[in-house]
């Protein structure tokens, strides 16, 4: 199913939230510096086709403003410990876009993670190369290539540090599930809390904790979804794959006073209970 026989010591499911790009927008279309962000949005919308059934259409990578990053880490030390843990970026409120793909790519590049996502190989991973490139950002631990295939892992080479969780379980067309109904199907919380359509808005409506909080939680979703996976190309064997939930049950109860993931973990238990 994967490539990889046995995984890596370090692996992180990874998510970003983006909106679109305001001061990018007012000078692709030449609007007054005093437009709105509101209305500035609506007008990249509409130039990328908008309509009443699709009021917010996908804008190009490149058009969008990285506003958040999270990733789930599962780490395994020398003597066979494992922890998991939530890493978050923004990790201070005041960071700008550049900081945020700088501080994010600049942890991979010290970790050499293997990244996993859902999508992630048109989206997650491309914003990030593409915004970082725009706002002058430097990644060189992030973009070093190993000589040989062997040798480390390679963030630009098909297969080779990042699992697109997509490609793996993906179909044409229609026939494609979205991380949202694939986790369901599968007992695991999804969207509690909002869907990507919702962040523009929360941003408008200066939620910007509210875009984190939703971030954070689909990074667990597509962590999970990730387990499932590994449980299914027997990666792991029934007691490892309960003992990979029970890490990340710990990790939510650790943080129950965060209220979107004590919402997370009420409904994985009450899924449990049904399925």
């Amino acid at each position: 199913m994967f490539k990889f026989k046995t995984l890596p010591s370090s692996i992180w499911a990874i998510d970003g939230e983006w909106i679109p790009d305001a001061s990018l927008g007012k000078r692709l279309y030449d609007l007054p510096q005093e437009t709105s962000e509101e209305e500035v949005f609506k007008e990249m919308w509409n130039a990328a086709g908008a309509d009443e059934d699709s009021p917010h259409p996908f804008l190009k990578l490149t058009l969008s403003r990285v506003v958040s990053f999270c990733a789930i880490t599962r780490n395994v030390d020398d003597e066979g410990n494992v922890t998991v843990e939530l890493k978050t970026f923004p990790q201070f409120p005041d960071d700008d876009e550049a900081t945020i793909i700088g501080d994010f790519l600049e942890e991979i590049g010290k970790e050499k993670p293997l990244l996993v996502g859902f999508k992630s190989s048109v989206s997650d991973m491309k914003i990030l190369l593409q915004r970082g490139v725009i706002k002058g950002v430097t990644a060189p631990g992030f973009c070093r290539r190993p000589n040989k295939p062997w040798e480390g892992l390679d963030y630009f080479a098909r297969e080779s540090g990042h699992i697109d969780l997509s490609d793996v379980l993906g179909a044409w067309g229609k026939a494609m599930p979205s991380l949202h109904e694939l986790a369901l199907a599968c007992g695991i919380p999804s969207k509690i809390n909002g869907t990507g359509d919702d962040v523009a808005q929360m941003w408008l409506e200066g939620k910007y904790q509210d875009i984190i909080n939703y971030n954070e939680c689909d990074a667990l979703t597509t962590y999970l979804v990730f387990l499932r996976c590994c449980y299914f190309a027997g990666i792991f064997d029934a007691d490892q794959y309960s003992f990979e939930q029970q890490l990340v049950e710990k990790l939510l109860l650790d943080n129950t006073d965060e209220f979107h993931l004590k919402e997370f973990l009420t409904q994985w238990q009450n899924f449990s209970e049904v399925i």
